[in-house]
């Protein structure tokens, strides 16, 4: 009798067990049948969408331009602005832009008021625009026969560019003259660092982007200065919009203390050493200069000389970008840039949307500055790093 409650009892448990394990693939099933549902019918709206466009359309379409719109808009709705699809040819330029190299003619340009040409600011020396003759106030009003006006100025920025070693013919208003030149394009190195000694042997480094070559050009500047007997340090990264933060970690390494300087937290919580300091470390005093354009890892090289007492920080608010983007490399030669994660300093918080707070506040003409010619007669927030300076190294 025992036996046979025994054996009911267990044939019972397993048909219970069956039961669940039949439930489970069930459900399964069912989550994975929806899924393929809510595939097909998004596949199914972009298909009629593409058949409306093909059927109706008034001109003829380029299938490959509307894909590349529709990938856009799809990252677009994260409604994030620091994220984005890449064409194949955007992410080129962007590796580029990355290494510290450019291609063009070496002209900064800005959209005239009227907005039927590009004013150049500046021309770089040497440059090919600077031997073709190009001046400072000179305005492009067309890149080979096209109108800016027509263009528009970012389609306009893109022509003058172009790729390297191929020529471009601008049509240049100088004065009440007009003029024709043919510039060729080449590839050319980004200076996004550099030094000169300042009065009392106060050495003053410009950081104007974290670049891959920016690091090689800090190192350069840093160790010039010391030769020369630097007894103070001023780091300038107002209008300094952010970079690499692999190059970050290599300038501020140096400068540091050893140990875990800044980590980066994840979606699922997780956290990540994201910048490390060994033993070497810069005994002199610091300042670092900032302004509201001051942001990402430019705010987290302040954030990291401040947060552990190395700096002390002049000027204005920062612009608080606290989140740190991946790019992805896509099958089709594209790429994708997220925003996969928040940043802080181990010793601070982080300052995303907040920015850093300077321990002297001052405002700046910034009118009155000129970042390649450093002048504290004409540069109040400088002046004032250098009087904090001297005070430090007379003490």
């Amino acid at each position: 009798m025992q036996k046979r409650i025994f054996f009911k009892r267990l044939f019972v448990g397993l048909l219970l067990a069956i039961i669940v394990c039949m439930g489970v693939v069930i459900y399964q099933l069912q989550a994975s049948l929806h899924a393929v549902q809510t595939a097909l019918g998004d596949n199914q709206r972009i298909s009629v969408l593409e058949q409306a466009v093909s059927d109706n359309y008034y001109e003829s379409v380029d299938d490959s331009k509307l894909m590349d719109g529709a990938l856009k808009g799809y990252i677009s709705a994260l409604d994030d602005p620091y994220s984005g699809y890449l064409t194949n040819e955007e992410y080129h330029q962007w590796q580029s832009n990355e290494a510290g190299v450019s291609v063009g003619i070496g002209v900064t340009v800005t959209l005239t008021e009227d907005e039927s040409g590009l004013q150049i600011v500046s021309v770089e020396n040497p440059s090919p625009a600077k031997l073709a003759g190009l001046q400072a106030d000179d305005v492009i009003t067309a890149v080979d026969g096209e109108t800016v006006a027509n263009l528009g100025y970012q389609e306009a920025v893109s022509h003058v560019r172009g790729e390297a070693d191929t020529s471009v013919e601008l049509t240049i208003q100088r004065g009440k003259t007009e003029l024709k030149k043919t510039v060729q394009r080449q590839e050319m190195q980004v200076t996004s660092a550099y030094g000169t000694m300042l009065e009392n042997k106060i050495g003053y480094i410009r950081v104007a982007s974290f670049k891959e070559n920016t690091v090689e050009q800090f190192q350069n500047a840093l160790n010039q200065l010391l030769k020369q007997g630097a007894k103070g340090l001023v780091f300038d990264v107002r209008e300094d919009g952010g970079g690499l933060v692999a190059a970050l970690e290599k300038i501020v390494d140096p400068l540091l203390p050893a140990g875990d300087i800044a980590t980066a937290t994840y979606q699922d919580g997780t956290t990540k050493v994201l910048v490390h300091s060994d033993a070497n470390e810069l005994n002199l005093p610091m300042m670092v200069l900032v302004n509201g354009n001051t942001a990402s890892a430019a705010e987290l090289f302040t954030a990291s000389l401040k947060d552990f007492g190395k700096a002390e920080v002049i000027g204005e608010q920062t612009f608080g970008k606290g989140i740190m983007q991946n790019t992805f490399e896509l099958p089709d030669g594209g790429a994708v840039t997220l925003t996969v994660a928040t940043y802080q300093t181990t010793k601070g918080e982080c300052y995303h949307g907040v920015g850093i707070t300077p321990d002297v506040i001052m405002e700046e003409d910034y009118e009155k500055v000129d970042f390649d010619h450093p002048n504290p007669e004409q540069d109040a927030q400088l002046k004032q790093a250098m009087e904090l300076l001297q005070s430090k190294i007379s003490s």
